[in-house]
């Protein structure tokens, strides 16, 4: 059983005139935030906020960089050489390290978002990519990724510390990887369920698969998704079952 874990969420994802998200009150109750840098959603007066409500609420500020699709929010897979991926994670940390710095804080990890994250999830060169752009701008940043995939065996290879990451709100497929948003039963939207699943993964280290069967994990921090409707109500309870189940709640 996991004796502490972390509970993350995608966040600073509003861009412009549009919002997205309710980041102020999920800060309120999760450990590490993930603030997108441009690509996929976000932009530089998002990224000054979040930097500084985040050190504000004392929640670990991590990049959470993704593929230049602002259209398809970062979640259409693209033909990315390991060169390019490079490129765009070390780039984007960048930008959002400059804010933490100018909010008088820092950056903790890195997590890659949407397609570029389920593709670095099996594919190794990927993988490699964005574990070096990680490693060259700071070996002390941590690497979050898919439990079991190819992006934290990445990681460990370099020497960085990484985290394993297991999902609130997003349903598994018998390989471990997550099913696919356009499949029916994606989402876990049921808060009962999604609390069940949260509690299983993080003391018994398994998952119900969309296909029936128990999958195996390793749970280091807990994502839920801010863009989701009911991403606040989620954090709330999912922290308090994990504390009343003896569980310390803090960042990676």
């Amino acid at each position: 059983m996991t004796s502490t874990i972390d509970l993350n969420c995608d966040m600073g994802e509003s861009f412009g005139p549009w919002t997205l998200g309710r980041d102020e009150e999920l800060l309120e109750h999760v450990t590490s935030a993930n603030v997108a840098c441009g690509f996929h959603a976000g932009d530089p007066g998002v990224m000054e906020r979040l930097a500084h409500l985040a050190g504000s609420w004392g929640v670990a500020l991590g990049a959470h960089p993704g593929l230049p699709d602002l259209q398809g929010f970062g979640r259409r897979a693209m033909a990315v050489a390991p060169g390019e991926a490079y490129a765009m994670v070390l780039y984007q940390t960048g930008a959002l390290a400059a804010f933490a710095r100018a909010a008088g804080t820092r950056l903790t990890h890195v997590k890659p978002h949407g397609a570029l994250y389920n593709m670095a999830a099996k594919d190794p060169a990927l993988a490699g990519a964005i574990a070096r752009a990680v490693r060259d701008f700071d070996g002390a940043l941590v690497l979050v990724g898919l439990s079991g995939s190819e992006l934290l065996r990445a990681g460990e290879a370099l020497g960085l510390r990484v985290g394993s990451e297991v999902f609130a709100d997003r349903a598994y497929e018998a390989d471990g990887s997550l099913t696919p948003r356009h499949l029916p039963g994606a989402l876990v939207e049921d808060e009962e369920q999604a609390v069940g699943r949260v509690l299983r993964m993080v003391k018994e280290g398994v998952v119900r698969s969309r296909q029936g069967q128990d999958v195996a994990l390793r749970a280091d921090t807990v994502c839920i998704h801010g863009d989701q409707p009911g991403a606040v109500p989620f954090a709330r309870r999912i922290r308090r079952e994990l504390e009343a189940a003896g569980i310390q709640v803090r960042a990676l």
